[in-house]
């Protein structure tokens, strides 16, 4: 059977993601349990007759190119079926969610909607920042790929159950502040957003201010 020979693995990112660090670390650990694996940037690179892996990725992957392996998979940061779409960890963060759960499910025809082979979970402090909710996202992302790679058999899941919600895109402009609220009720926004992509910003007297938040700690390290 093909899951217990060399399996082709395929690493599917398809843009400058903040993830494709992680993408080249899950490569390397790939690599090291003996499968041939490819870090792909784009469709037409995905290796046939195994196991693809889509993280990050804004492009839907159409049909024959899923027809070219056993299993695709994603990673969704939502408790399925609610929390369907973009921006999943951002939007629950921003709504002071603690509790985060994070699905390995199979790509499907319509958003988010495959089977779902594990939940897991993360617990945050209310305190971390961008760059520490992509850590702990990146992470949890690596250990879900390597725990699917290390069963015996090939998993392929429940289908998911419940009502479906989804979240919008979130884009540059929703990381404008109010200047009539509290920096403490604005405190998980500022948590959420990207200092140099997406940075906070208001608007004064017709001047738009940025604003750049970062930990006293973190200050100075490279």
């Amino acid at each position: 059977m093909w899951w217990h020979n060399r399996r082709n693995v395929s690493v599917v990112v398809d843009n400058d993601s903040w993830i494709l660090p992680f993408a080249h670390k899950l490569v390397t650990l790939i690599n090291q349990q003996g499968h041939n694996v490819k870090l792909c940037r784009d469709h037409n690179e995905i290796l046939s007759g195994g196991v693809a892996f889509f993280l990050g990725c804004v492009h839907i992957a159409p049909a024959e190119v899923l027809a070219l392996n056993y299993q695709n998979l994603l990673i969704h940061e939502s408790d399925l079926p609610k929390g369907k779409g973009f921006a999943p960890l951002s939007w629950q963060v921003l709504n002071g969610e603690s509790k985060i759960c994070f699905c390995l499910l199979a790509a499907a025809e319509d958003v988010d909607a495959g089977n779902i082979i594990y939940k897991d979970y993360i617990y945050l402090t209310g305190n971390e920042l961008n760059d520490e909710l992509r850590n702990l996202q990146g992470h949890k992302t690596l250990d879900l790929c390597m725990r699917y790679l290390d069963e015996s058999l090939p998993k392929y899941g429940d289908a998911q159950m419940g009502e479906s919600s989804f979240f919008k895109r979130r884009r540059p402009q929703d990381s404008e502040l109010n200047m009539d609220m509290t920096i403490r009720e604005q405190f998980n926004l500022l948590r959420i957003v990207d200092n140099e992509r997406y940075p906070a910003f208001f608007y004064h007297n017709d001047e738009k201010y940025i604003l750049q938040i970062s930990k006293e700690s973190e200050v100075g390290k490279s």
